[in-house]
C-alpha cells in the first residue's frame, strides 16, 4: 500500500529522524488537534522517546506542536494493538467482508485510554490502520 506525504510530514520525518535516530514510516498532520503524529520502526519506539523521553520532547519543542508516536508492526494484529497503546489489548481480529474491521479486546479499564479524549486516539489508530493495512474501521469490545 503506497502512503502519499505532504511537503510538511516530509520535513517533520527528517527532523524526527535527525534528533531522535529513529526511522519513522509515516507522519500525519493532525492540524484540528494540533499535534503530529508519526509511524515510528518496529522495535524503534524507545530509540524515539529517548532516555527520560529527552528526544519526543526536543521534536516538540522544535515543532511547537504535540507529538504522538505509534510503533509499526509486521501484522495487522499487532498493528492495530500497538496504535492502541498503551491501552492494554488482550487480542485483535480481523475480519474481511466486505469492509475489513479489526476487532480489538481492550481491558475494560483501559477503554477510555485506547478512545482518548474527544476521540483522539482511536481516530489516530483508524487513520493509520486505513493507510498502512487497509483496515476500514476498528471496534473496540
Amino acid at each position: 500500500m503506497k502512503v502519499t506525504l505532504s511537503d510538511q510530514a516530509r520535513q517533520f520525518i527528517a527532523l524526527f529522524e535527525d534528533v531522535t535516530g529513529a526511522s519513522a514510516r509515516d507522519c500525519v498532520v493532525d492540524e484540528e488537534n494540533d499535534r503530529v503524529l508519526i509511524l515510528v520502526g518496529a522495535g524503534e519506539m524507545g530509540q524515539a522517546i529517548g532516555p527520560g523521553g529527552t528526544h519526543v520532547r526536543e521534536v516538540e519543542d522544535k515543532l511547537g506542536r504535540d507529538i504522538e508516536l505509534i510503533e509499526n508492526a509486521d501484522t495487522p494484529e499487532a498493528f492495530v494493538a500497538n496504535a492502541l497503546a498503551p491501552a492494554a489489548v488482550y487480542h485483535v481480529t480481523i475480519s474481511r467482508n466486505d469492509d475489513m474491521v479489526a476487532y480489538a479486546e481492550v481491558a475494560q479499564e483501559d477503554v477510555g485510554v485506547a478512545i482518548g479524549k474527544g476521540g483522539r486516539n482511536i481516530h489516530a489508530a483508524r487513520l493509520f490502520a486505513k493507510r498502512h493495512h487497509d483496515i476500514d474501521d476498528i471496534q473496540l469490545t
